[in-house]
């Protein structure tokens, strides 16, 4: 028997390993918590070939470090605290750190100190860390013996912190002398350096006391060969030269000063101030809103110091103003572009009678000349940023604000970045890159906006290309939209079916488990109907009459989740990516290609795994009973909707695949009006189809309004049936955790707009009183002049609307999980888990109902499902914005080709009227436009007319007209930007105006 030597811990060592603390639980009672730290003396250092550490595991860090620094021509390994990660993140994350890549050290308590302060970094950080190409290795000091420590009586966090780092450090150092030790007779090899990076001054100081090799990122780069590019990459807020004048300190406050973080969250909980996400104007950048629960209308913020440096998507503080201090929406086009067009970039603090003060004050004035109580909402101002939504936008550099466009000097400049979003301010940065960067689209960061400057500052990140080069349009819309595009890395693609592109179902056999539980459904009747060209076929339906007069219907849906398994690291990838992204001429995948396209797609043909819901309905399609199944199908063909259209309306055609089409249509008739009686709506929204002249150089050659048929509706019913059945099953098993999709109910002051417009105009009610009402009284709004202005009425509709969502059915109230749109109770996502990972998470759902598959702990847990669907519903959103803009560029091309070869004037409507404008409705593009007037023009708000005088006449535009529009794709002369520009050419020209 082997001996057993049992050792008593010394007081010494339990104070260590120890960790004492006291918790105050929900019911206010005060408990003990104590937890024990095990420390280990064969936590390895990651240096390759190191003696001291005998290790099966492999090391990325090589023996001698990186040799590219001049100052360390011995080597050395750089270890970074956290302030450096969360100062300088670009430098480590948005490209690769350094052209050489020096070594790097990262310490456990930095990436736990990241992970408190800030999550998304720490996902960022560990998907760094995971990088092929990286040489980074994680030591997890706090677990060997020789480098963890404990807090410090009087030590704040911070400090313990600070002196762990120090102290890891400095054993690296001496580990690594302690590893190569002096040979005898031989000189003294001199030995790498352990490189300590951190912007905190008071750290550095302590380290360079205790002999450590310390110093800041920026040092860090000016030593390397060639730093002036990559200095431009350090945030402004690690720079201590970063003020242009030395009067800096005695300039006057342009903005109020925020208050103390806690006094915010304790007048946000007191009802004193109110929270919410701060929205921008697109056509006034001195106004801005915040929605609020306690309002029904959002909060309006009216010039600079009330918005008080607040960005788009910020959550804010806000205080209101008494009742008699409310104001209207200002009713005037104010382009910051040009107001702000003679701002000094290195100066932009100096605050004279300048072309913004008069325009501010201008537009206060009119807020306050505003009679109609009924028009103003709550009003008030910023008095804090809970949470800034700062992140890397895509901008174009200002030329004006250059002081020198010699293209070979690296002197450095301040200039202005201006974003390519209308939403966001300007950004200042200071670049040595900036003459070569004209004409380019560049990714910046903001860093800081103090209140004594117009503007916030930020540092440049990347050029992305040439402005209007398909390439560098691309990246710049996905990184706009935070659209996650970079390639599955080798641990997912490790996920995949090793047999790839050849795997297949096996042959059926009551043993193989791939047949466990799988119906055989490979001899039904069964197609997919989808737009042109599309690979990732998620569905496919069949129906067939019963023997009892009624008929089978079915709707048979990719089995993703027999691919995708829980807690992966590809199921981790699509839960992070949400959706697929469609964009004219590219997709974004959720999940690989090899699945996507080929192994999950349901392929004419070709066996495929499947999970089905098959209803029994009778001939006026009210369903008798349903059953849900994994399966195994073989599609019979693959219909795109004009070639179902095709045969189901060819009389000569009477098989089975064209009967079954047409059984399927007849039930999907039946099932919309069911639909409609109940108060569903039929909204519109502006779709347009981009012809591209091949799919080899995907030039735009024309834009036309897509065609919507029947089979497109036949479809649409039968994916509507199967989410809806399948959300009342899995609800009905798993109440707390089911996740679901809801449409909250509009609050009808969104409609007030709408209705007031539809009533002076056109002499039409809009009733809003349920989502019935709403329908019908959609159907009455209808212009027999003009067959368009029906599809008009219900697009502005649908902008009242709220989003839909998803949500965990136990994180709200029973009564609020209706959809509004669709009159439904209860509503889930589940036909297309190829492209959304909502539906992969309502089929692991639905497999535990029928008893397929085990639910996955993470299923379980309302807080998972919560911080999960946080995530796919932002992607969601992101997702159908990027999809918008990628329309947008490509109608831009379109237009631009036309344009050259002629005039492009089109038919248009007129949908909001200003003080020195028209906002107007293109629907052959599917695009709005502005029409600006510099000349004064009389306006009535009430009735929402414009009047200017032509040809000796008054004329007289509203909104709901229809007009002529010249539409021209101009090139902006300062950014090199190409935009739509639209000028009224009839009833009138207003080039002239």
């Amino acid at each position: 028997m082997a001996d057993i030597t049992i050792r008593k811990r010394s007081r010494t060592e339990a104070v260590v390993t120890q960790r004492k603390f006291f918790k105050k639980t929900a019911r206010g009672k005060v408990i003990k918590v104590l937890r024990e730290r095990y420390l280990r003396d064969d936590v390895v250092c990651g240096i390759h070939s190191c003696k001291l550490c005998a290790s099966e595991q492999d090391t990325v860090l090589p023996s001698s470090g990186s040799l590219e620094h001049p100052t360390f021509p011995s080597g050395h390994f750089v270890l970074p605290d956290t302030n450096v990660f969360l100062s300088q993140v670009s430098i480590f994350l948005e490209i690769p750190f350094i052209v050489v890549q020096p070594p790097m050290i990262l310490l456990q308590t930095v990436m736990e100190e990241v992970r408190h302060v800030s999550l998304p970094l720490y996902n960022r950080l560990k998907a760094l860390v995971k990088a092929d190409d990286k040489k980074i290795w994680v030591f997890y000091n706090e677990y060997r013996s020789e480098t963890a420590i404990i807090r410090e009586e009087g030590e704040s966090p911070n400090d313990r912190n600070d002196r762990g780092i120090r102290k890891a450090t400095a054993w690296y150092n001496t580990h690594l002398s302690l590893a190569r030790p002096p040979v005898r007779g031989q000189s003294k090899v001199p030995l790498p350096v352990i490189v300590l990076l951190t912007e905190d001054v008071a750290n550095r100081q302590k380290a360079e006391k205790e002999g450590l090799s310390c110093m800041s990122v920026r040092k860090y780069v000016e030593g390397l060969k060639n730093p002036s590019q990559l200095l431009d990459l350090l945030s402004a807020s690690g720079s201590d030269s970063l003020e242009p004048t030395a009067a800096a300190a005695a300039r006057q406050a342009l903005y109020p000063d925020y208050l103390p973080m806690a006094t915010l969250l304790a007048g946000v909980k007191s009802g004193e101030l109110h929270q919410g996400h701060f929205n921008a104007n697109q056509y006034n950048y001195l106004e801005g809103s915040v929605p609020v629960s306690a309002f029904d209308r959002p909060v309006l913020l009216v010039g600079r110091e009330h918005m008080n440096r607040a960005v788009q998507g910020d959550v804010v503080a806000v205080e209101v103003f008494d009742e008699k201090d409310w104001k209207a929406p200002g009713d005037e086009v104010v382009d910051q572009e040009a107001t702000l067009k003679n701002d000094d970039a290195e100066d932009s603090e100096d605050e004279g009678e300048n072309d913004e003060l008069q325009t501010e004050r201008k537009v206060r004035q009119a807020e306050t000349a505003k009679p109609a109580a009924s028009s103003k909402q709550p009003t008030g101002r910023v008095v804090g940023i809970i949470k800034r939504n700062w992140r890397s936008y895509v901008c174009h550099i200002d030329s004006t604000s250059l002081t020198s466009t010699n293209p070979t000097s690296l002197s450095q400049q301040t200039v202005f970045a201006t974003p390519v979003s209308r939403l966001l301010p300007r950004i200042r940065l200071r670049t040595r890159q900036a003459p070569a960067l004209i004409g380019q689209k560049i990714l910046v960061t903001i860093d800081r906006w103090e209140r004594t400057s117009r503007y916030p500052e930020g540092h440049f990140v990347r050029a992305l290309g040439k402005v209007q080069s398909k390439e560098a349009e691309q990246e710049s819309l996905l990184l706009e939209f935070d659209v996650p595009y970079r390639p599955f890395g080798k641990a997912i693609l490790d996920c995949l079916p090793v047999e790839g592109d050849s795997w297949v179902v096996p042959p059926k056999s009551a043993t193989d488990p791939k047949w466990r539980d799988r119906e055989d459904l490979r001899d039904l009747i069964i197609c997919s109907i989808d737009p042109p060209g599309c690979q990732d076929i998620d569905d496919a339906l069949h129906a067939r009459r019963l023997s009892n007069g009624n008929i089978e219907a079915g709707v048979h849906i990719a089995d993703v989740s027999h691919f995708v398994h829980p807690d992966t690291p590809m199921d981790h990838e699509a839960a992070a990516r949400g959706t697929t992204v469609y964009l004219v001429d590219k997709r974004i995948d959720m999940l690989p290609a090899l699945l996507g396209t080929n192994l999950c797609s349901l392929r004419p043909h070709v066996e495929r795994l499947a999970f089905s819901v098959i209803w029994e309905l009778s001939p006026e399609a009210e369903i008798v009973n349903v059953r849900f199944t994994k399966s195994v199908i073989a599609s019979k063909s693959a219909f795109t909707y004009e070639e179902a259209q095709i045969r189901k309306d060819d009389p000569k055609l009477a098989d089975d695949l064209t009967e079954s089409i047409r059984l399927l249509n007849h039930l999907a008739r039946k099932l919309k009006a069911g639909r409609m009686a109940a108060g569903a709506l039929n909204l519109a929204s502006p779709e347009v189809k981009i012809h591209l002249d091949s799919s080899e150089s995907s030039d735009p050659v024309d834009v036309e309004q897509k065609e919507l048929r029947e089979t497109n509706s036949l479809v649409e019913e039968f994916m509507l049936l199967a989410n809806i059945s399948v959300a009342r099953k899995i609800q009905e098993t798993f109440p707390q955790t089911a996740v679901l999709r809801r449409h909250l109910p509009p609050p009808r002051t969104n409609f007030e707009k709408l209705q007031d417009i539809l009533k002076k105009r056109m002499g039409m009610a809009l009733d809003v009183s349920s989502s019935g009402a709403l329908a019908a009284s959609l159907d009455m709004c209808v212009d027999p002049r003009e067959p368009a202005f029906n599809t008009l009425v219900r697009i502005m509709a649908t902008r009242c609307m709220l989003s839909a969502e998803y949500f965990c059915s136990g994180s709200v109230a029973r009564d609020t999980f209706g959809h509004y749109g669709l009159a439904s109770t209860i509503y889930t996502h589940f036909t297309s888990p190829i492209r959304r990972y909502a539906d992969v998470l309502a089929h692991r759902q639905l497999a535990a109902v029928i008893g397929y598959t085990p639910l996955h702990a993470s299923l379980h847990s309302k807080s998972h499902v919560e911080r999960v669907l946080e995530v796919v519903n932002k992607r969601h959103r992101m997702a159908q914005m990027a999809s918008r803009a990628s329309v947008e560029f490509y109608v831009g091309l379109a237009l631009k080709a036309r344009s050259e070869k002629g005039t492009v004037i089109e038919d248009a409507f007129v949908i909001r009227t200003f003080r020195n404008g028209l906002g107007v409705f293109v629907s052959r593009l599917g695009i709005e436009g502005l029409v600006t007037f510099k000349r004064e023009i009389q306006f009535d708000a009430d009735n929402y007319t414009i009047t200017f005088p032509a040809d000796g006449r008054d004329v007289t535009i509203a909104v709901f007209d229809k007009v002529k529009v010249l539409v021209e794709v101009e090139q902006d002369k300062n950014t090199q930007r190409g935009r739509v520009v639209m000028t009224l050419a009839h009833p009138v020209d207003s080039r002239a105006l």
